[in-house]
């Protein structure tokens, strides 16, 4: 029987408060909320009140009752943020989970960020003020780390094999990958060898994405048939279901039964199936399996598995041109607010809403933007941009 990694994703981006164009040459309070309401913090406590707070609650409850239930979680500070102003009683649950020895929590850029493509200098910064953050609210420090969106080249693993982390999580890409199985660990295709563990697409996107499509041949789908396609897998592998937190309540709403069927998972695959659950850093721990060389940059949105939802068109290259380019006037000025308002700037959720994809992706991100259209996220940044750039000079 394979061993089982289970990794989930919180983050919840700031999104930008509608700034008018007039300001540009005055002050502005901030660029993510009015004076006069905060949709963020309505936004974070909707979703806390759907996901956040019953997941939490059940995964307590599973590590009470199943002492061989382990898991993984990553949680961007830009969310650390936003869950202390707006819902300190979800840090108090994260803590009470980490606190069981048995919640591994991973390293991620601060803000959430596509640092890694632009910045060495400000990838390692965002790096180490996350690591900070995790030893203060958790008195952790991550020895795995996990970059934004999965985002991943060898060019990448170099950078992160310099901080010292034992190993990285990615995507599968065929294209790369071959035919060999995501279900083995492997080594990075560089010098330090970086360990590499890759997402199990097809059973995490079943769950993730397909759990209450009626369309779908096995919908609805049953634990008994789900834990059956894990045997075709031999003890020697590990398969890694990586997705977003907000699959459970949010993306997939509790009428769909996915509480019940999570539950029903874990207890299944312990005491009748005999699978044993595992942390990222124990499933590390085995021989590479080979080389995964990605020369170019990979990740796990959209079906490409490519960049393009960030920074696929005209729109968003401009915009992270300009915001990465002013990183060294940023850091001269020692300014704080300005430079925490350049780093909330660089969140990839902005690009991500400007993304013109069309079809299957293009629905997905127009599920989760906040605009009505690509065209109208891009204007507003761009407004908030020119802000910023007054600001500075």
């Amino acid at each position: 029987m394979p061993q089982i990694c289970l990794y989930f994703e919180l983050h919840q981006p700031l999104r930008l408060a509608p700034v008018p164009l007039t300001t540009i040459g005055s002050e502005v309070p901030s660029y993510f909320r009015l004076t006069e309401r905060d949709d963020n913090k309505v936004i974070f406590s909707k979703v806390a009140k759907k996901s956040y707070y019953p997941m939490l609650r059940l995964l307590r409850e599973l590590l009470a009752t199943e002492p061989k239930f382990t898991f993984a979680l990553s949680l961007s500070g830009v969310f650390l943020d936003q869950a202390q102003a707006y819902e300190p009683e979800l840090i108090v649950l994260l803590q009470s989970l980490v606190k069981t020895g048995r919640v591994e929590l991973l390293s991620e850029t601060y803000y959430h960020s596509l640092a890694s493509l632009y910045s060495n200098t400000e990838f390692a910064a965002q790096i180490a003020q996350h690591k900070k953050m995790l030893k203060k609210l958790f008195g952790v420090v991550p020895t795995v780390f996990r970059n934004t969106e999965l985002i991943y080249s060898n060019a990448i693993a170099e950078q992160v094999a310099k901080l010292k982390y034992i190993g990285m999580l990615t995507e599968a890409v065929p294209r790369y990958l071959g035919d060999r199985p995501p279900t083995q660990v492997y080594q990075s295709a560089t010098k330090s060898q970086l360990h590499l563990l890759l997402k199990q697409a097809q059973l995490s996107d079943d769950i993730a994405f397909r759990f209450s499509d009626r369309s779908w041949k096995w919908f609805p789908l049953s634990v008994r048939q789900y834990l059956e396609w894990f045997k075709s897998y031999g003890p020697s592998e590990c398969v890694n279901l990586f997705m977003d937190f907000e699959t459970f309540g949010e993306h997939q709403w509790e009428e769909t039964g996915i509480f019940e069927f999570f539950t029903a998972f874990v207890s299944d695959a312990i005491h009748n199936e005999q699978y044993v659950f595992v942390t990222p850093s124990t499933a590390l721990q085995t021989k590479s399996a080979g080389v995964y060389d990605v020369p170019k940059p990979i990740s796990w949105a959209d079906v490409d598995r490519d960049l393009t939802a960030w920074t696929g068109n005209a729109l968003q290259q401009d915009t992270l041109r300009i915001i990465y380019s002013l990183e060294e006037k940023i850091i001269a000025t020692k300014n704080a607010a300005l430079l925490a308002d350049w780093r909330f700037l660089q969140t990839s959720d902005h690009f991500y809403y400007m993304c013109t994809k069309w079809s299957a992706d293009g629905d997905v991100h127009a599920y989760f933007s906040p605009y009505d259209s690509p065209f109208e996220a891009y204007r507003q940044y761009a407004v908030v941009l020119a802000h910023l750039l007054e600001r500075l000079e």
